[in-house]
């Protein structure tokens, strides 16, 4: 079940190629919108939805390269690319830029249909994963500063007293720390927690060493 609604971004400068892809889009059941340059198009509000873009490549004033990387600054829309005169160099830096495929014009109905439904897919799993990490970043911040400081110390795989060592406090104090992070972030299980501390990418700075 789709959690959010679909929108395929178009940005060419020619006019009758908006008007054939939109045109195409909407007979395939797509939620297409179109703009003539990248600069509308970056200006332009998006509305919350899942959604790629169909970006030309080679555009008077911004091209779609320079697009590309404005886009990717801030959001995560899966790109696809289109040219009337492509060539290696720039298909080697939009691929490199995260573009899903480069389709050369005249486009093939076809291709571009399941390009276009495969690029959102992938924007899906983008949101989901968005949703997730920002899920999980709320949690983190519903600990204590101590209990964030404990946490990387026990996903790094220290013993309870060796925690507490590090941090100058009782095996205890740490038993009952690690039951109130288990609580709050929601772990079912301690490798639950190892793998969320991996995803939120927290470090310690301790550089002490135990022995087993």
């Amino acid at each position: 079940m789709k959690s959010a609604s679909e929108v395929v971004y178009v940005v060419d400068d020619d006019r009758r190629v908006r008007e054939a892809l939109t045109s195409l889009l909407r007979a395939n059941g797509r939620d297409a919108r179109a703009f003539d340059s990248g600069r509308e198009f970056l200006e332009t509000p998006r509305q919350n939805s899942v959604s790629c873009l169909i970006l030309d490549l080679r555009m008077p004033g911004m091209s779609g390269l320079e697009v590309q990387k404005l886009v990717s600054r801030d959001s995560q829309i899966p790109v696809i690319f289109i040219t009337g005169k492509g060539d290696v160099p720039s298909t080697v830096l939009a691929m490199k830029g995260g573009a899903v495929d480069f389709l050369t014009k005249p486009l093939d109905e076809d291709e571009l249909m399941c390009v276009v439904a495969a690029a959102l897919a992938r924007a899906h799993v983008l949101r989901k994963e968005a949703d997730d990490a920002a899920t999980l970043h709320a949690l983190y911040q519903t600990l204590t500063p101590r209990e964030q400081e404990l946490l990387p110390l026990l996903a790094s795989g220290l013993l309870n007293k060796q925690a507490a060592a590090v941090l100058g406090i009782t095996e205890y104090t740490v038993q009952v720390h690690r039951g109130h992070i288990m609580r709050k972030m929601q772990a079912d299980s301690f490798a639950t927690l190892v793998r969320q501390a991996s995803k939120l990418q927290l470090e310690t700075s301790s550089t002490t060493t135990f022995d087993a």
